[in-house]
């Protein structure tokens, strides 16, 4: 009886390990950094900041700089797309896939909007008037260097 229940113990234990996995679903390089305050906006200047994005299907989990032991965890409340402003501006709201999560620690909300192109976190301080908005696009991946061919080069 009790090999039974270490075995079950050890079962259930390794699925709520793999149940809390995340997976890479991609980097995003930090475009635009602004403070709101009424109706004024306060561009912030930042240096370029690579975030890498990670989700177990439940959680979003925004990493800077590839340092994945300082991170913010958002819990996913819409998967069913974002609203998107077709190109040149003019145009109507599309839904395009994505997603929306929410984070509250400390006080501080935060708003994540997630898509293949672009992610957005809205953050509004606790006792604060200002909102700081973070607009970051996706990264393109590094090609492979591929060789044309094994012979060796020839000298002209």
């Amino acid at each position: 009886m009790t090999r039974l229940l270490i075995i079950i113990s050890i079962y259930a234990f390794s699925s709520v390990v793999q149940a809390t996995e995340f997976k890479h679903v991609g980097d995003f390089l930090l475009q635009a950094h602004f403070k709101l305050t009424g109706q004024q906006v306060t561009p912030v200047p930042m240096k370029p900041i690579a975030f890498s994005v990670f989700t177990d299907g439940v959680h979003i989990r925004v990493t800077a700089e590839g340092d994945e032991d300082a991170h913010t965890t958002f819990d996913i409340y819409r998967s069913d797309g974002i609203g998107h402003q077709r190109q040149g501006g003019a145009g109507a709201l599309e839904v395009i896939p994505g997603l929306q999560a929410i984070s509250n620690v400390g006080g501080t909300f935060r708003h994540l909007r997630l898509s293949r192109e672009s992610m957005t976190i809205t953050t509004f301080p606790g006792v604060s008037d200002q909102t700081i908005v973070s607009y970051s696009v996706a990264a393109q991946p590094t090609a492979a260097i591929v060789p044309v061919s094994d012979q060796p080069l020839k000298n002209p």
